[in-house]
C-alpha cells in the first residue's frame, strides 16, 4: 500500500511552487548561520541593483567588502532600537553612501528605473537549513540574501498537524538563535499543515503565542475559523498561491510589518518601562485592506464601506494600515486618490495606540495630527485646509465646523469611523458630510436652498466613508452597506464573533451564564390604590423595589460569596469582576452594602470602586455623593488603579459598559435589562483573552432572561444583513399621521423657511419665527395630555426618520424639508409636563418577603447566528414609542409579581394572534362601525375572553394569566384597542 504524501514530499511540493513563482532554490550550504544570511544572493542584489556605490565601496573596503557590509547589517539589526524590519526599510549607510536592501513597488509609473529595480529584488529559498548544531528549519525563505520567513511543515496524512510545528518551535527552537532572534531573524515564523496555518513573530520558549493564519471556512452565516475545503487543492494554497508571491512579501514588508513600542509607567520605580511587538497581520487584516484598496482604486471616492469585525480582530491596527495606505493610494491614471484622510472615533481622547501605530509604520514629520481636547473646531478646520495627510479627532468637534470650513469641494476625503453605530446616523454623521461635502455655494432662492442642503446631507462625491463595528445596527447597514444578490444590505468585508470565538481571540461570554429571580410582595394599600396604576407610579414602585435595603444585601451577598468561591482565584489570584447597576443612586447604594458586607465577615483581599458621572444624592441623605469622593482618587484613575491588585470589584452606573478593556475581567453580575446592542456591548467587556491564563468567564444576570441574551448576540455572530430598505412611503405616513393633529398653517411653514435661509436675521423676524411656534404650541395645548404626548412622539420620529432618510438616498421633497425645519425648531419650543402633582408615594409603599432564587445555570451557549436585521419602520403594529414603553413596564411588573420572565416581543406576538381573531368578529366590526371608541371598548373587553380562549393552544401560559386576571387583561390589551379599532371601523 502506498503512502499517500510524507512531509518530505509536501517539502518538495511547496518548494516546486515557490519555484513556479520565481524564487531562486538555494542549497542550504550557503547558508551563514551567525548572521542568518545567504551572502552570495546579497552581494548578488547589491552589484546589480547599485554597482556604481558598490564601485566605490570597494575602493575603500577591497577584499573586507562582504565582511564589512554583512557585519555591519547584523550591527544594525541586532541593535537595542535596530531590527530587520527597519533596515530592509530604510537600507543602511557605510561611508557616507546609502546601500538599499530592497526595492517596493512605485506608487505610479512615472519611474521606469524604481520600476525596474524593484523586479530586481531576489527571492531565494532553502530547505532543511541548520539554524544550530542542533536546529534543522524545513524551509528558510530568504529576500535578497537575508532571512525573512521560517516553516516548520507537517502533513496530516502522515498523522501530524501543526499543533506538532508549533511544539516543535516552542521546546526545540532557541530564541537566542540567531535565526530566530526577535527583531533581528526571521519576520515572522509559519507552522503549517495542509489544512491550517499559525504564525508568531516572537520566539519565547513555552510562552511562545501563536496566531491563527487562516483565511477563515465558509461565508457569511457559515463563518468560522479554519479554511475551505477543496476539490483540486490544499486549504492552504492560497499560502503560495497569494502570501508568499513576490509582490505580496514586499508589500507585507512595506506596508504592513512594524514594531510596535508600548511604554508602562512603573508604579514602584516611576520608571519607564519599554516593551516591543513585531506585528504582522492576521488575514483578515491582510485581506480586508487590500480588498477596500482595489474597490477604491476602481470607484475613487463613489462608494461607502462597512467593516463589521468583531471584538478581537485587531480594528485599531486595521485602521491605521488603512488611513497609512490611503495616504499614497493612487488611480490607474496615477493621480492621487485622496488629499485627506480623518479618522473619526467616538471616545473623547482620541486613541494614543492609533497614532503609535500609524507613526510605527513610517516615521515622517506632519503625516498626522491629533485633535486633543486641547483643541477647538478652529483647529479642526485649519487642518483640514492645510496639508496632513492624517487627521484624527472626535466626532463631537465635527458639528462646530459646518459652517467655517469652505474651500474644500476640490479636495477629495476618507472618513475611517471607528466603532460605527447609532451615533452615526443623526446630526452629527450630518455633520461630517456638510462639512466635506462639494456642493456648491451659491445665492439663490429658499428652495434651490434647501435642494443644496439636501444634496450636501447626502452621499458626497469627493467623501469616502469607511466604517469599522463589531455590531452593527440597522441604520448603519442602511448608511454604509452593499446591496448583494439576493436584495439584502450587507458589510463590504466580515470578521465574525464566531470566527473570534473559535480561534481563540475573544471568549464566548455565554459559556457559563446563571439566572437569579427577585420575588417580591407590594402592601396591599398601595397595591389596591387607583392613583398607583399610573405609569408614573408603577416606575416609582419599581425604583423603590430596586433601591430596597433588602433586596441589595441580598443580592450583594450572593455576589460577593459568588466571587469568593467561583471566581477570585482564575488568572492566578487577579480575577476580576463588574457589577452592572441600572442608576447612579443604586450605584452608591450597592457600594456601601458591598463595603459593609466585606467588614462584616471580616473577608479580606476583595475591595470595589464605583464608577458613575456627576453627583448624586440618597433618600434621606443630604451628602452629595461623586465616584471621586467615594473612590478616593480622581476620576481619570480609575481604570489605573483598577488594573492593580488593590482592587477586585467595579460597580458601574452606564460608565465602563462599552469601550472599557480589561482582560482581567472574569465575571459580571447584571442588576439591570439589557437590550440589543447595549446588551451584547455590555457582556462583551468579558470576552478578552488573557494569555497565559486558559481564562473563563461567567454572568450572573439578576433582571435578564438566558433566552433575551442569546437573542440579542444572534444578529451579530457571523454576519448580519439587512433585509428590508428605507423609503419615502413611511415618511408620508408619518406627515399624513402629524397633519391630522392640525398644527400648522401652511403658509405660516413658508414664512418661517423664508426667514430661516435669509441672509441676515433681524430682531423682528426672529420674533416673528417665535409667533409661529407660538401659535402651533397653543394648539397642541388644546389636546388632552395622552394626545399632546403621542403627537410629540410622531413628530419626533418624522424628524430622526427623515435626518436619516436624506443621508441614505437621493430623496428630495422641498415641501417636505420646510415641514421638516419648521417641526425640529417646534420640537426644541416646546415643553410639555404633566398637569397637576401627580401622586407622591414616598413613605407609602412597603415590600416584604424578597426572595434571590437561583435560576438555570447554561454552560452551552450553542448560539445560533440570525444575521437579517430590519430597519425600524415608522410604525410597529400601532405601538408609538410611548406605548412600547407603557407595554414594556408592564410586563416587567408582571414578571416581578409572578416570577414569569415573558419578554414583549413574546406579548407582541400573543396580541398579534388575539387581533387575527378579533378581526374576524362580525360583532366587532358591526360595534366599531356604529360606535365610537370608548363605547366599542365595551364590546372589545367582552369578546377578548372568548379570543383568549380560541388562542389557549399557540400561547397557553400567557393567555391563561391574562384570563386569571382581570387588572393584567385590560392593562396589557387596552395598549391595542385603538389599533384594533381603527382597522374594524376601516375595514
Amino acid at each position: 500500500m502506498n503512502n499517500v504524501l510524507s512531509e518530505k514530499d509536501y517539502q518538495k511540493f511547496l518548494l516546486e511552487r515557490l519555484a513556479d513563482n520565481g524564487y531562486v532554490i538555494r542549497k542550504a550550504s550557503h547558508f551563514d548561520r551567525l548572521f542568518a544570511m545567504d551572502r552570495e544572493m546579497l552581494m548578488k542584489f547589491l552589484a546589480d541593483t547599485q554597482p556604481d556605490t558598490m564601485d566605490y565601496l570597494r575602493k575603500i573596503y577591497k577584499d573586507d567588502l562582504e565582511d564589512t557590509i554583512v557585519s555591519f547589517i547584523n550591527a544594525e539589526t541586532t541593535k537595542a532600537r535596530g531590527s530587520l524590519i527597519d533596515v530592509l526599510k530604510h537600507g543602511i549607510e557605510i561611508s557616507n553612501r546609502q546601500l538599499d536592501l530592497m526595492y517596493t513597488k512605485p506608487a505610479t509609473t512615472f519611474n521606469p528605473e524604481l520600476t525596474k529595480k524593484y523586479g530586481q529584488n531576489i527571492f531565494s529559498v532553502m530547505e532543511e537549513v541548520w539554524a544550530s548544531d542542533k536546529e534543522r528549519i524545513d524551509v528558510v525563505i530568504f529576500l535578497n540574501g537575508l532571512a525573512i520567513i521560517s516553516f516548520e511543515l507537517k502533513c496530516n496524512t502522515a498523522g501530524q498537524s501543526y499543533q506538532d510545528a508549533i511544539y516543535q518551535y516552542r521546546t526545540e527552537r532557541n530564541p537566542k538563535t540567531r535565526l530566530f532572534l526577535f527583531k533581528s531573524g526571521c519576520l515572522v515564523n509559519f507552522a503549517m499543515d495542509l489544512e491550517e496555518v499559525y504564525m508568531t513573530t516572537k520566539l519565547a520558549g513555552e510562552a511562545t503565542f501563536f496566531l491563527p493564519f487562516n483565511m477563515g471556512n465558509g461565508e457569511g452565516v457559515t463563518a468560522g475559523a479554519g479554511n475551505p475545503a477543496f476539490e483540486d487543492r490544499y486549504s492552504v494554497s492560497y499560502m503560495w498561491e497569494d502570501i508568499l508571491t513576490k509582490d505580496t512579501v514586499l508589500d507585507l514588508i512595506s506596508k504592513f510589518i512594524f514594531v510596535e513600542v508600548k511604554e508602562k509607567v512603573d508604579d514602584e520605580t516611576g520608571k519607564v518601562k519599554r516593551s516591543e511587538n513585531l506585528i504582522f497581520p492576521r488575514y483578515h487584516q491582510l485581506d480586508v485592506i487590500r480588498k477596500l484598496l482595489a474597490d477604491v482604486r476602481e470607484n475613487r471616492t463613489a462608494q461607502n464601506y462597512l467593516i463589521q469585525h468583531s471584538a478581537g480582530s485587531g480594528k485599531t491596527n486595521s485602521i491605521a494600515w488603512l488611513a497609512h495606505r490611503l495616504t499614497s493610494l493612487h488611480d490607474a491614471d496615477n493621480k492621487i486618490i485622496f488629499d485627506n484622510v480623518i479618522i473619526v472615533t467616538d471616545r473623547v481622547v482620541v486613541d494614543r495606540q492609533l497614532q503609535k501605530a500609524i507613526m510605527g509604520m513610517e516615521h515622517k514629520a506632519g503625516l498626522i495630527r491629533v485633535m486633543d481636547d486641547k483643541c477647538n473646531s478652529t483647529d479642526l478646520a485649519i487642518a483640514l485646509n492645510g496639508n496632513t495627510k492624517i487627521i484624527a479627532t472626535t466626532i463631537q468637534k465635527f458639528p462646530y465646523i459646518v459652517d467655517s470650513v469652505k474651500g474644500l469641494k476640490n479636495k477629495r476625503f476618507a472618513v475611517i469611523i471607528d466603532e460605527a453605530h447609532s451615533s452615526t446616523a443623526g446630526k452629527d454623521m450630518a455633520a461630517v458630510t456638510m462639512s466635506l461635502g462639494s456642493g456648491e455655494q451659491f445665492d439663490g432662492d429658499v428652495e434651490d436652498m434647501i435642494s443644496d442642503e439636501i444634496k450636501r446631507n447626502g452621499k458626497q462625491a469627493n467623501v469616502s466613508m469607511f466604517a469599522f463595528t463589531a455590531t452593527p445596527k440597522p441604520t448603519t447597514i442602511q448608511l454604509f452597506g452593499r446591496l448583494n444578490t439576493k436584495g439584502q444590505r450587507e458589510a463590504f468585508h466580515v470578521y465574525s464573533m464566531k470566527q473570534a470565538i473559535e480561534e481563540g481571540f475573544i471568549l464566548d461570554v455565554l459559556q457559563n451564564y446563571t439566572e437569579y429571580s427577585t420575588f417580591y410582595q407590594i402592601n396591599k394599600e398601595i397595591e389596591d390604590d387607583p392613583r398607583c396604576k399610573t405609569n408614573a407610579a408603577k416606575r416609582q414602585i419599581a425604583r423603590f423595589v430596586e433601591l430596597h435595603d433588602t433586596n441589595i444585601s441580598q443580592r450583594i451577598e450572593v455576589i460577593v460569596e459568588h466571587f469568593r468561591t467561583t471566581v477570585m482565584q482564575e488568572l492566578g489570584g487577579q480575577a476580576k469582576a463588574m457589577v452592572i447597576t441600572a442608576s447612579r443612586q443604586a450605584a452608591v447604594k450597592y457600594r456601601q452594602a458591598f463595603e459593609d458586607y466585606i467588614v462584616k465577615k471580616g473577608y479580606e483581599g476583595i475591595h470595589a470602586l464605583v464608577a458613575f458621572s456627576g453627583k448624586v444624592k440618597l433618600p434621606d441623605d443630604e451628602t452629595e455623593y461623586t465616584e471621586a469622593f467615594l473612590n478616593g482618587f480622581p476620576e481619570d484613575r480609575l481604570t489605573k488603579e483598577f488594573d492593580t491588585d488593590a482592587y477586585q470589584v467595579l460597580l458601574v452606573a452606564n460608565k465602563y459598559q462599552t469601550g472599557f478593556d480589561q482582560p482581567k475581567l472574569c465575571a459580571m453580575y447584571v442588576l439591570k435589562k439589557l437590550r440589543g446592542v447595549n446588551a451584547v456591548q455590555t457582556l462583551s467587556r468579558l470576552n478578552r483573552i488573557c494569555p497565559p491564563y486558559d481564562k473563563k468567564t461567567f454572568v450572573l444576570d439578576f433582571v435578564n432572561s438566558y433566552e433575551d441574551m442569546k437573542a440579542a448576540f444572534a444578529p451579530y455572530y457571523t454576519t448580519t444583513l439587512l433585509s428590508n430598505s428605507v423609503t419615502p412611503n413611511a415618511i408620508y405616513d408619518l406627515e399624513a399621521k402629524i397633519d391630522a393633529y392640525a398644527l400648522f398653517d401652511p403658509a405660516d411653514i413658508d414664512s418661517a423657511n423664508e426667514i430661516l435661509y435669509a441672509e441676515k436675521v433681524t430682531g423682528k423676524q426672529k420674533q416673528r419665527l417665535t409667533f409661529f411656534l407660538q401659535k402651533s404650541k397653543k394648539l397642541l395645548d388644546h389636546y388632552e395630555y395622552e394626545e399632546q404626548r403621542e403627537a410629540v412622539a410622531a413628530m419626533r420620529s418624522f424628524v430622526r426618520y427623515y435626518e436619516f432618510l436624506l443621508q441614505v438616498s437621493c430623496f428630495e421633497d422641498v415641501e417636505l424639508h420646510k415641514k421638516y425645519n419648521f417641526i425640529a425648531y417646534l420640537l426644541a419650543y416646546i415643553n410639555i409636563k404633566h398637569p397637576g402633582a401627580g401622586f407622591n408615594l414616598d413613605g407609602k409603599i412597603k415590600a416584604s418577603n424578597f426572595i434571590q432564587k437561583k435560576g438555570e445555570e447554561h454552560v452551552s451557549p450553542n448560539l445560533v447566528a440570525k444575521p437579517v436585521m430590519k430597519l425600524p419602520t415608522a410604525e410597529h403594529f400601532g405601538l408609538t414609542e410611548d406605548k412600547e414603553q407603557r407595554l414594556s413596564e408592564i410586563i416587567d411588573e408582571i414578571n416581578s409579581r409572578t416570577g414569569k420572565s415573558y419578554d414583549n416581543d413574546v406579548v407582541v406576538k400573543a396580541m398579534l394572534q388575539i387581533r387575527d381573531i378579533l378581526m374576524k368578529s362580525e360583532r366587532l366590526k358591526t360595534s366599531a362601525k356604529n360606535n365610537t371608541q370608548t363605547d366599542f371598548e365595551f364590546s372589545y373587553f367582552d369578546d377578548i375572553d372568548d379570543a383568549l380562549i380560541e388562542g389557549l393552544s399557540q400561547n397557553q401560559d400567557f393567555f391563561s394569566l391574562l384570563l386569571s386576571n382581570e387588572e393584567m387583561k385590560r392593562q396589557v390589551l387596552g395598549i391595542f384597542s385603538e389599533e384594533i379599532y381603527k382597522s374594524l371601523r376601516d375595514a
